[in-house]
């Protein structure tokens, strides 16, 4: 991002071209707003996602300064957020960063805006947590599809869904609660669909564009290699995967059934 750039201004909540009742909670009906944090210094950005994300129905606020964001995920607890790469303070890496190593703040939805096209900087945020990333410059109304493609994805399920299995590891998918041998382990949102999405294929061969198509929910540019930066981290994460999700020379994953599972060393 230019240095030059006009700064944003920090500021509270607004839901930009909202009309009176949430266009998600029905007529006469009044409901949450989902909240979205965009955290972007450069203020004719900041004004722009702002007003595509305030006229697709969300509530909307926006941070300038990269050392003021984390205190203020905490403090409004947003539903998602949008986070330059390229902040004064604290840059966007560094933040991701923070927000994952917290409990409290692990499992909010991230989309990296950045400037940066190389490939290297790109995983780094995938390997930081980021959920997606959209590369500057971008299209307006492609940022709010991918916005609501994850939310979609992450939402709770109005009703209990199962709990799939896989020898001690256990996937609350209503509680979006992960167990490994009863400890509970810390997946973000895109982690949590990837590990569901493969425990509901188990045994198939799993290309990475299908993977990309499916869990991803839209037909993705950024390259192959977001789906192993994924599978890397959930190996690291949960360890059975390490010997249970084995790898498809030049193809993509396959998670073994029960009874396909080499013993254990």
């Amino acid at each position: 991002m230019p240095r030059g750039a006009r700064r944003a201004a920090s500021g509270g909540w607004r839901a930009t071209g909202l009309p009176s009742r949430n266009r998600a909670g029905g007529r006469g009906r009044r409901s949450r707003v989902t909240r979205i944090l965009v955290v972007e210094d450069d203020a004719d950005i900041a004004q722009l996602v702002e007003l595509y994300l305030g006229r697709a129905g969300f509530q909307v606020g926006v941070v300038a300064n990269g050392s003021e964001a984390p205190g203020r995920i905490r403090r409004d607890r947003p539903d998602l957020i949008v986070l330059d790469l390229m902040l004064p303070g604290l840059d966007g890496l560094e933040i991701c960063r923070t927000l994952r190593a917290d409990a409290t703040t692990a499992a909010i939805p991230i989309v990296m805006l950045t400037a940066r096209a190389e490939e290297a900087d790109r995983v780094a945020g995938l390997e930081l947590g980021a959920d997606d990333y959209v590369t500057k410059p971008f299209s307006p109304k492609e940022l709010v599809a991918r916005v609501k493609a994850l939310l979609r994805r992450v939402q709770p399920r109005d009703a209990r869904g199962p709990v799939l299995r896989h020898g001690a590891l256990e996937v609350d998918l209503d509680r979006h609660v992960v167990t490994d041998a009863g400890r509970e382990v810390r997946l973000t949102a895109k982690e949590f669909l990837l590990l569901q999405y493969l425990l509901e294929h188990r045994g198939r061969v799993l290309s990475r564009d299908l993977l990309l198509s499916d869990v991803w929910g839209y037909q993705y540019t950024g390259g192959t290699r977001t789906v192993d930066v994924h599978v890397r981290r959930l190996r690291e994460k949960l360890p059975l995967l390490e010997r249970v999700l084995v790898t498809v020379k030049q193809f993509g994953y396959r998670l073994l059934d029960p009874s396909d599972t080499p013993p254990e060393a």
